[in-house]
Parts: C-alpha cells; sequence; structure tokens
C-alpha cells in the first residue's frame, strides 16, 4: 500500500498557492513542498491538522488516499 498526499489537488481546487497554506498554518514552506510534491517520508500529525483547519477540511479523505502499489518486481 501506499499514502498519497492530495495536497496539490486540494490547493489547486481552492485557488491557493503552497506559499498561501504557508501563511495560512506556519508550517515550513519546504515540509509544505514535500507534501505538495509526495516527496515526505514521514508525516507529522500536527501539519495535517493544522492544513485541515486552515483549508476547513472535514474528511481526511479528501487530503489523505491509500493505494494498492502496483508490483513492479
Amino acid at each position: 500500500m501506499k499514502l498519497n498526499i492530495k495536497l496539490d489537488k486540494v490547493l489547486k481546487a481552492r485557488g491557493l498557492t503552497q506559499k498561501q497554506l504557508h501563511d495560512m498554518t506556519g508550517i515550513r514552506t519546504a515540509a509544505i513542498s514535500e507534501l505538495f510534491n509526495n516527496q515526505r517520508k514521514s508525516i507529522n500529525k500536527e501539519h495535517i491538522e493544522r492544513i485541515a483547519t486552515a483549508l476547513n477540511i472535514k474528511d481526511i479523505n479528501e487530503i489523505i488516499e491509500l493505494n494498492e502499489e502496483s508490483d513492479t518486481k
């Protein structure tokens, strides 16, 4: 299974930039960029909570999804 952060889609749907999300949450721009580009190795629970609060997200599935990884062996 692979965890996918959909921050790019969420921000685009709301017409927001990563910089604006930084201003709304106080999360480092580098951390937001890593989440946005799905490059984060671990997820900070507090960051997800701040993002959800700032963007008025009530359903975690709006920002995070779990997908089956294709077998590349």
